[in-house]
C-alpha cells in the first residue's frame, strides 16, 4: 500500500506540509538563537515580540514598501522634534524678557550699568556653552552642517557627521544658541536640516533591513528626502523644502526623489502645524506669519518697476554681503589671533562676540534704533506690516511703529540703522563655531530693505510728486516680503526663498512681483560666478563639492583626469593563479578588480567582481588547482570607458547620475587607471586644498 504522500493527487499537500515544518523548524530556530544569551532578562517575551514585529512588517509591506512608512515617520519625527525646539526656546526667552523688563527696567532703574551687564551676559554666556559643549562633546556639530551633507549627498562618505553624538550635540547647541535671542541674530534651517539628515540615516539604516533589495545606492534616497523635510517641518512650507533640496542639496535631483520628497515634506508640515494648533499658537491650520495685505488692490501695474529696482538693489547688497563673509572666512584661516582661538578657545570667542553684539543691542545705545527688544519672528511680523508707517508717524502708539520709533527718531532713521549694524553683526556672527543657521536672519534683513524702500515709496507718493496716480495706497509690507525673498536668493543663488515667503505668509497675491525681485537679485549675484554662501564655506573647509570647487577656479571642470589620477589600483590577468588572487584580494577594498589580458600588454579585457574572487579561493582549496582565474570567474564588460582627456566634470557627472562604482581609464585598449568614489574624494579633496592655498596667499581670489 502506498504512503499518503506518495498517492496521486496528494503532492500538493506534501509540499504544504513540508512548508509548514520547514517554517517550524525555523521559527524554533530563531527562537533557539533568541534564547541562546542566558544573561538577558525575559529571554521568551522577547523572542514572542520580535515574532509579532515580524508578522506586523510583513502585514504593512503587503500595502506599500517600508520605505514609504519611513518616510512618513521622517517627517512625523523631524516636525515633532522642530516643534519641540521652538518649545524650548520660546520658555527661555520669555524667562529673559521677564527678568530684563520686570526687573531690570523697573527694579535697577537709573542702574544703566546693570543693566547693560544683565542685557549683555545672558546670550555670550548661552552662546559660551553652546561652542564649549560642541567643541568638547562632538566638533562636527558646528555650523549650519549643509555644505558637509551636500558633500555627502554627491557620495563623499562622512560618517561622522551622521552620528548620533552629532545630533544629540547639535539639538542642544542650536538650543542655547536660540535662546541667545535677536541680539545674536542667527537662525535654526541649516542645522534642523542637517539634524533631519541624520534622523533620515538611521531611519534609512532600519529600512534595510527589511528591505528586499540589499544593493547599495550611490546616493541615498532618504537623506535627499530629510534634506527637504527639514525645511518643511521649520515653516510648515513644504513646496519650499522641496524646491531647496533641488536646488541647494543636489548636485544632481532625479525625478524619482519628488514623490517620496513632497509626501515626506506634506507630514512633516502637517504634522507642525497641528502641534501649534494643539499648543494655541495657531487658531487653526493658516500661514506662521499673519498678515494683513489689503485683497481689493494688492498692487499697481507701474510699482512692477520698483519691485524691480528692489531686486537689483538685493542683488547688490548680496554680493556686498557675499564679499565681505568671504574676506572674514580668509581672515578667519590666515590671522594668528582667530587661528588661536578657533582652535583652542571656541567657547571663549563665541562667549566674546555675543557680547560685543549684545552691547551692540543694548536699548539704550545703538539698539533703541533696532527695535532690539523684538524676537526674530516679532521682527519679521512687524516689517510684513501692510500699514504705511510714514502715514501714522503722529501716533507713536500704534504697533509695531512703537517699537521702531521708540527714541522719537524717524522710521527711516531706524530702518537705517537697522540695515548699517545688522550686515556686520550677521558676517561676525558667521565665524562664531557653535551650531547656527543663516538663512532666516538674511530673510529678516531683506525685508528690513524692501521696508525702507517700501516706506520711501509711500512717502514720495504722499508728497504729491506722483499726483494723477493711484498710489495713495501703497503696501510698504509686500516690498518687504520681496525683498526679504530677493536677498535670501541672492545670497543662497536659489529661487526657493521666493516660494518659501508665498508660503509662509500666504500672500499669493504678490507672486509676481516676488518672483521678478529674486529673479533679478539671482541674476546680479551669480554674474562672475561668484560662489555662493554656502560655496564659501564649503571652500573655505576643504569640502570636496564639485560645484562649489567650480565657481573658485573655473578651469576645473576642464581639468584632465589624466592630471590627476593617483597609483594604479590593483590588476589581475586572465591567467591569475592563487598567489595573485590572494595577494589583490588581500591588498584591495574595490568592488570591482580589472583584469588585463596580461601585466606586459595592459590590455583590459573587463573587470571581476570581489565576492567571485572569494568564490575563487573556496574553488582552488576543493577542487582541482590547475584552473585559472577566467576559467572560473567570469569576466565582466567594462560597459563606460574614460580617456585620460577627459574632464573631472565628466568623470563626477558619471558617477553621480549612473551610479557605478568603478569606472576605467584607459588610453588606446591599455587601462592607464581606475576612479573610484574614494579615488573621486581624493581628487577634489586635492584640488580643493589647491584652490584654498591660492586663495589664502591672495594669488587666485574668488571673483
Amino acid at each position: 500500500m502506498k504512503r499518503l504522500e506518495e498517492a496521486p493527487g496528494s503532492e500538493t499537500e506534501g509540499k504544504n506540509n513540508n512548508w509548514e515544518e520547514e517554517n517550524q523548524s525555523g521559527t524554533s530556530h530563531n527562537t533557539s538563537l533568541l534564547l541562546t544569551d542566558r544573561w538577558k532578562p525575559c529571554r521568551r517575551t522577547r523572542a514572542a515580540v520580535k515574532v509579532c514585529l515580524l508578522k506586523l512588517s510583513c502585514c504593512l509591506e503587503s500595502v506599500c514598501g517600508m520605505e514609504w512608512y519611513g518616510y512618513a515617520a521622517l517627517g512625523v519625527l523631524t516636525a515633532t522634534l522642530s516643534f519641540f525646539m521652538d518649545l524650548s526656546v520660546t520658555k527661555l526667552l520669555k524667562k529673559h524678557g521677564m527678568i530684563m523688563f520686570q526687573w531690570l527696567y523697573m527694579k535697577l532703574d537709573g542702574n544703566s550699568l546693570l543693566q547693560f551687564f544683565c542685557w549683555t551676559l545672558y546670550p555670550a554666556c548661552l552662546c559660551a556653552v553652546a561652542a564649549s559643549f560642541s567643541h568638547n562633546i562632538c566638533p562636527f556639530s558646528t555650523g549650519s552642517g549643509i555644505p558637509e551633507v551636500r558633500a555627502m549627498l554627491s557620495g563623499v562618505e562622512m560618517p561622522h557627521y551622521l552620528s548620533l553624538t552629532n545630533m544629540f550635540t547639535k539639538f542642544l547647541g542650536l538650543i542655547c544658541t536660540l535662546s541667545a535671542g535677536s541680539t545674536v541674530f542667527l537662525g535654526k534651517v541649516g542645522p534642523f536640516v542637517h539634524l533631519s539628515t541624520m534622523l533620515g540615516a538611521y531611519l534609512d539604516n532600519i529600512c534595510s533591513l527589511t528591505r528586499a533589495s540589499k544593493k547599495v545606492k550611490p546616493v541615498r534616497e532618504m537623506l535627499v528626502v530629510a534634506s527637504a523635510v527639514g525645511v518643511a517641518s521649520c515653516f510648515g512650507a513644504p513646496i519650499s523644502g522641496v524646491l531647496f533640496s533641488v536646488e541647494v542639496m543636489s548636485s544632481h535631483f532625479a525625478l524619482r526623489h519628488y514623490l517620496p520628497c513632497f509626501f515626506s515634506a506634506v507630514c512633516g508640515a502637517l504634522t507642525f502645524r497641528l502641534f501649534s494648533v494643539w499648543s494655541g499658537d495657531l487658531e487653526t491650520l493658516q500661514a506662521m506669519i499673519q498678515t494683513n495685505f489689503p485683497t481689493s488692490s494688492s498692487f499697481y501695474p507701474l510699482e512692477i518697476l520698483l519691485f524691480a529696482l528692489l531686486g537689483l538693489l538685493c542683488g547688490a547688497v548680496g554680493c556686498c554681503f557675499l564679499f565681505l563673509h568671504r574676506w572674514i572666512l580668509n581672515l578667519c584661516k590666515t590671522n594668528p589671533v582667530f587661528i588661536r582661538m578657533l582652535t583652542t578657545e571656541k567657547g571663549l570667542y563665541s562667549g566674546m562676540v555675543a557680547f560685543l553684539l549684545a552691547s551692540m543691542t543694548f536699548p539704550y545705545s545703538a539698539g533703541q534704533y533696532m527695535a532690539s527688544t523684538l524676537s526674530m519672528k516679532q521682527l519679521l511680523t512687524s516689517l510684513l506690516d501692510s500699514r504705511q508707517w510714514i502715514s501714522q508717524s503722529h501716533n507713536a502708539s500704534v504697533q509695531p511703529l512703537s517699537e521702531w520709533s521708540s527714541s522719537g527718531s524717524p522710521v527711516y532713521l531706524s530702518l537705517a540703522v537697522f540695515l548699517l549694524v545688522k550686515i556686520w553683526m550677521l558676517v561676525l556672527a558667521c565665524t562664531m563655531p557653535q551650531p547656527a543657521g543663516y538663512v532666516m536672519p538674511v530673510f529678516i534683513y531683506g525685508a528690513a530693505l524692501g521696508r525702507l524702500l517700501g516706506e520711501g515709496a509711500a512717502y514720495v507718493s504722499s508728497t504729491g510728486a506722483t499726483s494723477g496716480q493711484p498710489w495713495a495706497s501703497i503696501n510698504p509690507g509686500g516690498y518687504a516680503l520681496a525683498g526679504a525673498a530677493a536677498l535670501s536668493g541672492a545670497v543662497t543663488h536659489t529661487l526657493s526663498p521666493a516660494l518659501l515667503a508665498v508660503e509662509l505668509t500666504g500672500q499669493f497675491s504678490h507672486v509676481v512681483p516676488i518672483l521678478l525681485a529674486t529673479l533679478l537679485a539671482n541674476a546680479l549675484a551669480r554674474s562672475g560666478r561668484r560662489p555662493s554662501f554656502y560655496d564659501a564655506i564649503s571652500i573655505s573647509k576643504k569640502l570636496p563639492y564639485l560645484p562649489s570647487l567650480k565657481k573658485a577656479c573655473q578651469r576645473l571642470p576642464f581639468t584632465p583626469v589624466g592630471q590627476v589620477l593617483g597609483a594604479k589600483s590593483v590588476q589581475l590577468q586572465k591567467a591569475a593563479e592563487l598567489e595573485e588572487v590572494q595577494r589583490a584580494v588581500n591588498t584591495s577594498t574595490d568592488t570591482q578588480i580589472p583584469v588585463m589580458d596580461s601585466h606586459e600588454s595592459q590590455i583590459l579585457l573587463g573587470f571581476v567582481l570581489r565576492s567571485e574572487l572569494l568564490m575563487f579561493l573556496r574553488h582552488w582549496r576543493t577542487e582541482t588547482p590547475e584552473k585559472h582565474l577566467d576559467e572560473i570567474c567570469s569576466i565582466h564588460p567594462a560597459t563606460i570607458l574614460l580617456s585620460p582627456h577627459n574632464t573631472v566634470q565628466e568623470a563626477h557627472s558619471i558617477l553621480s547620475l549612473l551610479g557605478a562604482q568603478t569606472l576605467f581609464v584607459t588610453d588606446g585598449g591599455r587601462l592607464v587607471g581606475t576612479i573610484t568614489w574614494p579615488e573621486m574624494t581624493r581628487i577634489l579633496e586635492d584640488l580643493a586644498k589647491e584652490i584654498s592655498a591660492e586663495t589664502q596667499r591672495g594669488n587666485k581670489p574668488i571673483p
